[in-house]
């Protein structure tokens, strides 16, 4: 028996969110968005995703404000997917979640370390530099290989 996709009867914020970014290619595109791609191909090459799952989870994302398209060639015209501000704002969850993962079903160690650019320090669950204790954004970082990878 499958879940229903809306929960207008809970008042709960987590059911809601869920509605939105609840699905694995949904919360993978975010992701690649994090890590600066943009566009369709390039989404659907690093995903393995299907076109037409993509285009959904692509235009859901759209419509809920967290990414825009963006014009970037006129014939044909070509479209760029951006993370918005409401997009940026998952960066935290998203992090919280990859060190989740990586305590608990990383068993080589984490495949990807969450650097501080220009700094040795790697970032930590109160989003913060390890080494310098800066708090760090997303503009801040970078992926770096972990022992796991």
């Amino acid at each position: 028996m499958a879940l229903p996709r809306t929960y207008e009867t809970q008042n709960c914020s987590i059911a809601r969110s869920l509605e939105v970014v609840g699905d694995r290619w949904t919360m993978l595109v975010i992701r690649s968005s994090f890590e600066g791609l943009r566009r369709f191909d390039d989404f659907q090459d690093a995903l393995g995703v299907a076109r037409n799952v993509l285009a959904d989870r692509l235009n859901r994302l759209c419509e809920e404000g967290i990414m825009r398209r963006v014009r970037y060639q006129d014939r044909p015209a070509r479209y760029e997917y951006k993370l918005t501000r409401k997009g940026v704002e998952l960066w935290p969850a998203m992090m919280i979640l990859l060190m989740w993962g990586d305590r608990h079903y990383a068993p080589g160690g984490p495949p990807v370390i969450i650097g501080h650019r220009g700094c040795e320090g790697i970032l930590t669950e109160r989003l913060t530099c390890g080494a310098c204790g800066a708090s760090l954004d997303p503009h801040e970082v970078e992926p770096r290989p972990g022992p796991g990878s």
